[in-house]
């Protein structure tokens, strides 16, 4: 099994919805709870993650990112009756920013 197999099959094994975007707003990846989550499933790989948001969660997402490049980490989005979401960095080895993810968090 490849790293990237592995990882994935690690991903995969989340309840939680997990999608990639990078600094492009464009859907790299999105688990399997993330393809149930998402109305469009997994045909929104490759598309931009603005265009499913409305506008004030665009300028949410612009603000947060733009936040991100001058190095926070995570910021919190929003809430509803079952999670809480945030908006997390991902960067590389050197620290540069690659994307984000949106992190589910349960509610106990």
């Amino acid at each position: 099994m490849s790293d990237t197999s592995l990882l994935a099959a690690i991903l995969d094994s989340l309840p939680e919805p997990i999608l990639v975007a990078d600094t492009n707003h464009i859907i790299r990846y999105m688990n399997r709870a993330a393809i149930a989550h998402y109305k469009g499933g997994e045909t929104l790989l490759g598309q931009s993650l603005l265009d499913c948001h409305n506008p004030r969660s665009q300028e949410i997402i612009l603000q947060v990112l733009e936040e991100m490049r001058d190095g926070v980490e995570e910021r919190f989005i929003y809430e509803n009756e079952r999670y809480r979401v945030y908006m997390r960095a991902v960067r590389s080895a050197d620290g540069r920013l690659l994307g984000y993810y949106e992190r589910y968090e349960r509610k106990e």
